[in-house]
């Protein structure tokens, strides 16, 4: 597999392990459309793999993090008052957004997690083969490098920023969807992800289905940590390991980069999420900007609730963005 997550035929010849290519600067590697495409479908297949395994754990994380502490005592007591007074469908509560949205949130981050590394690296790693040398002569001849882990990281974090527009409306409409308690559908104030969308933007405009954008951008802002770490542990895997098949090195490198991700990203998660599941009435309002929300968690339970719900959400993150990616990348491999 290259140093690369979802690297193209094109792109393989660039991104070995830690070395350089003899391939010459004056014939950099060619983007075409086919190659960009490769990342879109890839993104759909890792969408639905990570719905499919993760969802219950992060209906439980939801509920953690926006609930009182008093109304659950851990994260073992809230899945089994879920399922005694909601079934198993209680832990799918919310789950139609992101098996669409992911779908497309995944297809558009990682197609252009895909685009942003060949940019990154054909622009500010590897210059122009027609750029002077500091002697004043094309450097034609040089050697094409290998993408750096802080290559994949700024991209990581560009990638992130592109899906948070998609990103926002889906995840605050899951969250509101995820905290219905009821399992009557008709004490519940959305009876789905289609008429929750519909009052949002019919009682507060467009703005109020992007209610929590700003809190989502710094959030995926954390991508940095995430794709950095995917590559280094990509590389040290295959060095280490050489012998290992590709999509194991795949499912080694994903869980273990988002584990680091969550690590690093988790409290502003939880202040995203009180934001999101806040009033949207004037009136009734508790955060009307980031640092309130911040402030308002603090207030109530100390450091502690940063971190409240942080088990079922690390529990999730191996698996589910360890099958994510292995999907990803045997698109990428599959595909011609």
């Amino acid at each position: 597999m290259s140093a690369t997550a979802g690297a193209t035929n094109g792109e393989r010849n660039i991104d070995q392990h830690n070395g350089t290519s003899t391939t010459p600067r004056s014939s950099p590697p060619v983007q075409t459309v086919h190659q960009n495409y490769k990342g879109f479908v890839g993104g759909v297949f890792s969408g639905i793999a990570k719905l499919s395994v993760g969802h219950p754990f992060d209906t439980i994380k939801v509920r953690l993090q926006t609930s009182r502490s008093t109304q659950f005592r851990g994260p073992l007591d809230c899945l089994l008052q879920t399922l005694r007074h909601e079934g198993i469908r209680g832990l799918y509560k919310g789950a139609t957004p992101p098996l669409v949205g992911w779908m497309f949130m995944d297809s558009v981050m990682l197609g252009s997690l895909t685009f942003y590394r060949r940019l990154l690296h054909e622009s500010v790693f590897n210059p122009s083969p027609l750029s002077p040398s500091p002697q004043g002569f094309p450097s034609v001849g040089t050697p094409i490098t290998a993408l750096p882990p802080l290559g994949h990281a700024f991209a990581g974090v560009m990638a992130g920023w592109t899906v948070s527009f998609i990103a926002a409306p889906v995840e605050h409409i899951k969250a509101r969807l995820q905290i219905q308690y009821s399992s009557d559908k008709r004490q519940r104030l959305y009876s789905g992800p289609i008429d929750c969308a519909r009052k949002l933007y019919r009682g507060h405009g467009l703005a109020g289905l992007y209610h929590g954008l700003g809190a989502t951008l710094l959030f995926r802002s954390f991508f940095f940590f995430w794709w950095g770490s995917y590559d280094v542990f990509t590389k040290v895997i295959q060095t280490n390991l050489p012998n290992l098949s590709a999509p194991a090195m795949n499912f080694w490198a994903g869980g273990l980069s988002a584990q680091i991700f969550w690590i690093t990203s988790y409290p502003s998660d939880v202040v995203k999420q009180r934001i999101m599941t806040d009033s949207l009435e004037r009136d009734r309002r508790k955060f009307w900007t980031w640092r309130d929300a911040a402030r308002g968690v603090y207030r109530e339970s100390g450091w502690r609730g940063y971190w409240r719900g942080f088990l079922p959400c690390f529990l999730r993150a191996f698996p589910a963005n360890a099958v994510a990616l292995v999907a990803f990348e045997g698109v990428m491999r599959a595909l011609p």
